[in-house]
């Protein structure tokens, strides 16, 4: 049988939807009423597209046609694999990849992230 992968486009983030529980792993408690009403959904961040692509300003002077031989540029998403985020529902998508639901949400619908802090990363807070 052949592996596949999902490759994701552009901003997009995968999701792996949380069981609907009020209270997260990393303790925030979301209650019902913000789930229902303003239809949130939570869940762990698997995989991030290549982010908003940059565009080459000396690329707008070429002919439409010509090959270009330049990369695509992109400037990077900031969730990552292993957060854990709230996002808007309305703007997400539900599939299933090999008989497992996912949720694939633009960057733009993500509310927030929570992340593990490393010791040994610097935490801009602390610098300022």
């Amino acid at each position: 049988m052949e592996k596949k992968e999902l490759i994701l486009v552009g901003d997009k983030v995968l999701v792996e939807p949380d069981e609907e529980n009020s209270i997260t792993n990393s303790g925030l408690y979301l209650p019902q009423t913000v789930k229902e009403k303003e239809k949130v959904g939570t869940g762990k961040v698997i995989k991030t597209g290549p982010g908003y692509p940059v565009i080459d300003p000396s690329l707008l002077e070429q002919e439409p046609w010509a090959i270009s031989k330049n990369k695509s540029k992109y400037f990077p998403l900031q969730a990552k694999a292993g957060d854990w985020c709230i996002f808007l529902k309305e703007h997400a998508v539900e599939i299933m990849f090999e008989k497992k639901k996912y949720i694939v949400v633009p960057h733009s619908a993500i509310l927030l992230l929570v992340r593990e802090k490393s010791e040994e990363g610097l935490n801009l807070e602390e610098m300022v």
